[in-house]
């Protein structure tokens, strides 16, 4: 398999167009659409209906898709694996959401680069969806969000625990008048949303949807609003009154956990790493 056929289809894909895939990959259109077909004839079906100026992936599309893009992630593990530095004995592969990179991993790396000595370390933010999948191929070998993935083949280590706290850019604003202000929903997982569906029904309509709580903070500093939040990321906002706390609400618990598969020849490396990402708390944002 040519992985530039699986790099093109994916291109069209997001695009939904030849000429702005052939763009992105600085190749002609009859090029693009040439891999394209040549991937159909590989496969034996078609990948996309070709409707002008409504190209769209067929249901065999769909399904390619998540073949395609964990495929090309195998091949880049691979390339990089056997290409490391003769330093670097082997590589773990980190997989994570934005909110938990924002809040958490980011500020281990030094952490892990001095407590890992020989080890290249990579790291994927991916959606909850891909991180469990890519976890069963092997293509990450620590899985780190707050919904754990429900296989018995996997083992589950509890890192850290996360208070969620709802925070405005005001003072003195409370659950009975929080519906005036703009509200920017973080996507901090499955139990959140439930906890957050039966306790929280006086918030407003979102006026953002995110998964980065970097992103939250920034939009809630420029624009006003309210998001919920973990207290250890915004306690200098605290401090400096740039947040505030909203009052009667109450915070929402959750908890880091990071997952491998039981049989990983790397389980040594990975149980090491564990231990340094229990280590301490996450740093607040500067």
């Amino acid at each position: 398999m040519d992985t530039d056929l699986l790099k093109t289809f994916l291109e069209v894909s997001k695009t939904r167009h030849f000429g702005k895939a052939a763009e992105n990959l600085f190749l002609t259109r009859s090029a693009v659409s040439f891999r394209v077909k040549q991937l159909e004839t590989l496969l034996g079906v078609e990948l996309f209906d070709r409707v002008r100026n409504n190209i769209h992936p067929t249901p065999a599309g769909e399904r390619m898709l998540g073949h395609a893009e964990a495929v090309l992630t195998a091949w880049e593990r691979a390339k990089q694996d056997v290409s490391l530095h003769q330093d670097h004995l082997l590589q773990l592969t980190l997989g994570t959401g934005h909110n938990i990179w924002d809040t958490y991993l980011q500020h281990f790396f030094q952490s892990l680069h001095q407590g890992l000595p020989g080890v290249s370390l990579r790291t994927e933010v991916i959606t909850p969806q891909a991180m469990t999948r890519q976890l069963i191929e092997r293509s990450i070998d620590i899985a780190i969000s707050f919904d754990t993935p429900k296989l018995e083949e996997v083992d589950i280590v509890k890192l850290m625990d996360v208070s969620l706290c709802l925070v405005c850019h005001q003072a003195g604003m409370s659950l009975s008048n929080i519906d005036t202000i703009n509200y920017i929903k973080v996507d901090w997982g499955t139990a959140f949303n439930i906890a957050h569906a039966q306790t929280f029904t006086m918030l407003p309509v979102p006026t953002l949807h995110t998964s980065s709580a970097r992103m939250a903070l920034d939009f809630l500093l420029n624009n006003g609003g309210s998001a919920f939040l973990p207290h250890s990321f915004i306690e200098p906002y605290l401090a400096s009154k740039q947040v505030f706390l909203v009052e009667q609400a109450a915070t929402i618990e959750r908890s880091v956990y990071g997952a491998f598969w039981k049989g990983n020849e790397r389980r040594e490396q990975i149980e090491k790493a564990l231990n340094l990402l229990q280590a301490k708390g996450p740093v607040a944002p500067t």
